[in-house]
């Protein structure tokens, strides 16, 4: 079914991997577009994963062993290299914050994702904070397809989303990412930019991608249903994220059309 499923899903993921957002990030200006936006999408992949570690490996007292020991160690596995990866100068780091240090480099503003978890520690309903935000729609559509996958009762559409829609799609859109931002930036210092999506694409394409469609498989086994809402809910996180390439894709041409008047 892995197979049927991804050829069904080629469309989407072909639209995201030859997205002509990569080629009009040309100017320190458009990067700095690019990374205010896609934080969000770095930060908010830590509560599908956290959301699959809650039900998918025993997180509360008294512990007892539960699942399958294969799906234990995929998911402990991407907390730890999330959460506490190397970063370029050799210290302990999350990935997400890893690219908070990228956009400070690049001259991002940090401001929108600063507010918006300042909200999260506050402990106010995630829906609520996205629905009263004065984040782009594109954002905020993304963010909140996310967190309704996050809470739904299945552990098999979480999962879905978690594989077809980043582990299974990385690889592939961020190396094509990379290749066309770095030919606009041949002088540029990309380093930490360069480094958190490199070590994305070298952990997904070895490691954790193919353990991930596993993870899916074993989930679903026999059960058609849930077969068809793996496809469902893959079909609507790439969406998603097309979305979500567009409204940065138009974030940049509004601001190139400044440029020029």
């Amino acid at each position: 079914m892995i197979k049927e499923i991804n050829a069904s899903l080629e469309p989407l993921t072909n639209q995201l991997i030859n997205h002509s957002l990569y080629k009009k990030i040309n100017s320190p200006q458009h990067l700095q577009i690019f990374m205010e936006h896609h934080v969000f999408a770095v930060w908010d992949f830590m509560s599908l994963l956290t959301a699959l570690q809650e039900r998918l490996t025993k997180t509360t007292n008294p512990w007892l062993p539960v699942g399958d020991p294969e799906t234990r160690y995929l998911i402990n596995e991407i907390v730890l290299a999330e959460e506490t990866d190397i970063n370029l100068n050799g210290e302990r780091q999350s990935h997400f914050e890893m690219y908070l240090d990228a956009m400070t480099a690049a001259g991002a503003n940090k401001k929108k994702i600063q507010d918006f978890l300042l909200h999260v520690t506050h402990g106010t309903d995630v829906f609520l904070i996205i629905a009263t935000s004065k984040l782009p729609v594109s954002i905020k559509q993304f963010l909140k397809n996310t967190f309704e996958v996050v809470y739904s009762n299945g552990p098999h559409k979480i999962a879905s989303s978690f594989t077809f829609g980043r582990e299974g799609l990385i690889p592939a859109m961020f190396s094509s990412i990379i290749e066309k931002v770095q030919k606009n930036f041949p002088d540029e210092d990309l380093n930490l930019f360069k480094y958190y999506f490199d070590r994305h694409i070298e952990l997904d394409e070895d490691e954790h991608g193919p353990m991930a469609f596993k993870m899916v498989e074993d989930l679903c086994g026999d059960d058609q249903t849930k077969w068809n809402a793996v496809k469902e809910t893959a079909e609507t996180s790439l969406k998603s994220r097309l979305e979500l390439w567009n409204g940065i894709e138009a974030e940049i041409e509004k601001k190139a059309e400044l440029e020029y008047a």
